[in-house]
């Protein structure tokens, strides 16, 4: 497709999604909560289709020789639906953002001034595997007032396909156009460089890929993005933690899922109870399979205990794996977690396993990152687990919206003026 076709095609999506967000910009809240419980129900009514669908987009990748992760994420499970099933539901019970009134403030000049919240416009999402994504986009652009352009990943293309008519289903029976969510099924990339450089149409861009997709959208793009590059995600085992709960969030926060951003990648444990925590926490890990890199200190005392590990070198303290290995530091304190944290974090999410409350507040304030937490797991920084009901993608920007990107994300604000005919002198 040349590039004067591609123009044109994402001229017509994008004026298509325009039209369509005037009319979804003002729909009511009954409305739009209807389409979204319509659609759960024809995510389980159709649940048997969805699986075969997607079973040949995920034989497809697994034949072209896709990795494990990649599967991972591509692969809707019996959990994943009752997940995108339930999300629907939790987003279709959250209060609607859209025309809320807050700050109304009386001047002296007798104008009384406030701020009202409104939809983005037309919100283009591109993403990679993840077809649970499609929903989830389209639920909180639903009932955020927004018209989306939807833009996965080729190897989820029948997947895709399927959920884009689904959707188109749910808007119609509730006589929203069709066109409020639009899916790009066609594998051709220029359509996505046309897409993120179509500003008279499209307001803002979402991104939630690999590191390949984020760098080259962060190079070419022109219409605003929310994003984050990479999920450099830590846990700080500190000198006070409850040794048995740091072992079993730890484990959570690496195990539980390799795949996701949000999944644990460096363990920075306190010299105080690294003999203590680490060669139990290791030899769970070991049992699962988890190849660890570990710095001088960590490696001489797992060596000892007899468990095997790598030695680390600085490119492991950067590193998103997205895998089955952890990177593992041994630290004198708080002030060189926390330093060690925003040096080579990538603002992600990182937690403290403490019970210094002193250590958890400074360590709350002092990291620099769109999530930060206590005693828990770092795989808890999703909007589905925020009560977002779920998340268009995780900002580690601080313009705008930071986090999990839920309904309130995808609005903006306007200043309302109420008066009684002043004046200005």
């Amino acid at each position: 497709m040349g590039k004067e076709n591609t123009e044109t095609v994402i001229e017509e999506y994008g004026q298509r999604a325009k039209k369509a967000s005037r009319v979804i910009s003002q729909a009511s809240t009954e409305k739009k909560n209807a389409v979204l419980i319509t659609l759960a129900n024809l995510l389980n009514d159709r649940k048997e289709e969805i699986f075969k669908v997607n079973l040949s987009d995920v034989s497809r990748a697994s034949s072209e020789g896709l990795s494990q992760a990649f599967i991972d994420r591509l692969t809707i499970t019996e959990k994943i639906l009752t997940q995108m099933i339930n999300g629907l539901k939790q987003i279709a019970s959250l209060k609607d953002p859209v025309g809320e009134i807050s700050n109304l403030r009386p001047q002296p000049s007798g104008i009384v001034v406030g701020q009202m919240r409104v939809p983005l416009g037309v919100v283009a999402i591109i993403f990679e595997s993840r077809p649970n994504v499609t929903i989830d986009a389209a639920a909180l652009c639903i009932k955020s007032g927004n018209a989306a352009i939807l833009r996965g990943g080729s190897d989820a293309r029948d997947t895709n396909a399927l959920l884009s008519a689904l959707i188109a289903e749910s808007l119609t029976a509730h006589g929203l156009p069709a066109d409020t969510v639009q899916v790009i099924v066609n594998p051709d990339r220029e359509l996505v460089g046309a897409l993120i450089t179509c500003k008279q149409y499209v307001d803002v861009l979402v991104p939630r890929g690999g590191k390949g997709l984020i760098s080259r959208l962060m190079k070419e793009a022109t219409v605003p993005m929310i994003k984050h590059l990479e999920g450099v995600c830590h846990t700080f085992v500190d000198a006070s933690a409850d040794i048995e709960l740091a072992i079993s969030v730890c484990d959570n926060a690496k195990t539980q899922r390799y795949s996701p951003c949000n999944a644990m990648e460096t363990l920075l444990v306190h010299q105080a109870v690294a003999e203590q925590f680490l060669p139990r926490y290791a030899a769970i890990l070991a049992k699962k399979g988890v190849e660890l890199r570990s710095d001088p200190l960590a490696l001489e005392l797992l060596n000892r205990f007899g468990i095997e590990s790598k030695l680390a070198d600085e490119s492991d303290w950067y590193a998103e794996y997205n895998a089955p290995i952890l990177s593992i530091k041994i630290l004198s304190g708080l002030d060189e977690a926390i330093g060690h944290i925003n040096h080579y974090g990538s603002h992600h999410t990182d937690a403290i396993i403490t019970n210094d409350l002193k250590n958890s507040e400074r360590f709350l304030k002092e990291v620099d990152s769109s999530s930060v937490m206590i005693n828990t797991s770092t795989r808890f920084a999703d909007g589905f687990e925020y009560g977002l009901g779920a998340e268009i993608g995780i900002s580690t920007d601080k313009l705008h919206a930071r986090g999990p990107v839920g309904l309130e994300g995808l609005t903006s604000q306007k200043y309302i003026v109420y008066g009684h005919g002043e004046l200005r002198h």
